[in-house]
């Protein structure tokens, strides 16, 4: 069921107990260091660097996870769950901020639904109470598979029997954050069709990880699937254009991609993809591109048959162009990785 009642915070204390995946992530620190301000003990399990070792751990414990307890091991094996993260000890609560990194039909259903499935068995076996889950407000119209497999696994959870708190944020700002060099450069800013047929509100990586955090003291929020966007009204892609343009100081230069021509690619790469399954990866995530670019990251109000910025429940203090705006200034904007396009 949705939720925007956050109110009511349940006594708990900062005795807590809670293990957290995901932790390296950009939504996953924040959330760390979310939980360890309110005074929890958080212990993060993560993944051991490549060729093996914790070279890393060092850089870890030096940022936002000091203050917690660092434990090392390959989050998507259930083995290693049980041995390296959970360790046979007690928690209260688990918080996942995992999620695949490219989306694509083997990783998805890997991470966003076998791995959680493990650490839901887990945590059921070792008498965790609470389960929250960073899921996606894509998947209230699932037509990929990562939705898919985030849908299979957040069934599972509010099945099991424990509390459960999905959180299903709008978009991040680092998703957003792609064409500001672009701009920058004097190139123009790329938009699909007239770029105001989506909108949504973006939330910052420290306020979602407030709210994600919440989760555990706020009542409101227990066993509800919970949308939650950032401050202020939703924006189309050609108002965050339109803004980046203003702030340099440039006049406004917009490049239409007609979404027919993703439509061309993704024809293109599955074709080639029956032949080279590495291909069909690569269509994968151009059927993700067109999502984004055709759909908006707001609650879909299914009655009207439309999405709906006044169902889409805001949370923090930070906004997108607020971002904008010290990024411009110098403020490094955030790695994409893997999500990068433009």
């Amino acid at each position: 069921m949705l939720a925007t009642d956050f109110s009511a915070p349940m006594t708990s204390g900062p005795s807590l107990r809670v293990l957290l995946l995901g932790a390296t992530g950009t939504i996953g620190l924040a959330t760390a260091k979310a939980l360890i301000n309110r005074g929890y003990n958080v212990v993060c399990f993560v993944r051991t660097r490549q060729g093996g070792g914790e070279g890393f751990g060092r850089d870890l414990k030096d940022s936002a996870l000091k203050g917690s307890t660092i434990r090392y091991g390959d989050p998507t094996d259930a083995a290693s769950l049980m041995r390296d993260g959970f360790a046979n000890e007690c928690f209260d609560a688990v918080i996942s901020c995992m999620a695949s990194r490219t989306g694509s039909p083997r990783d998805a259903w890997r991470v966003d639904h076998q791995a959680h499935v493990h650490a839901l068995e887990a945590a059921k076996s070792v008498g965790v109470k609470h389960f929250v889950l960073l899921s996606a407000i894509c998947v209230q119209k699932p037509l990929l598979a990562f939705q898919h497999a985030k849908l299979a696994f957040e069934k599972a959870l509010i099945e099991s029997g424990l509390v459960y708190s999905i959180v299903r944020p709008t978009a991040f700002f680092k998703s957003l954050s792609g064409q500001l060099e672009r701009v920058k450069k004097g190139k123009p800013f790329l938009i699909f069709g007239d770029g105001q047929r989506t909108a949504c509100k973006p939330i910052s990586d420290s306020d979602l990880g407030d709210f994600i955090a919440g989760c555990l003291d706020q009542q409101g929020r227990h066993n509800q699937i919970l949308p939650i966007g950032g401050p202020g009204p939703a924006i189309t892609p050609r108002q965050q254009g339109e803004y980046l343009f203003q702030l340099m100081g440039k006049g406004p230069q917009f490049k239409s991609v007609p979404v027919g021509f993703l439509d061309v690619i993704i024809w293109t790469l599955s074709w080639i993809g029956k032949l080279i399954p590495f291909v069909a990866d690569k269509a994968e995530l151009a059927r993700i591109g067109r999502y984004y670019a055709t759909e908006s990251m707001l609650v879909w109000d299914a009655g009207a048959n439309r999405y709906d910025a006044g169902l889409t429940p805001s949370h923090g203090k930070q906004t997108l162009f607020e971002a904008y705006a010290m990024w411009a200034n110098g403020q490094v904007a955030p790695d994409r990785g893997e999500h990068a396009v433009f």
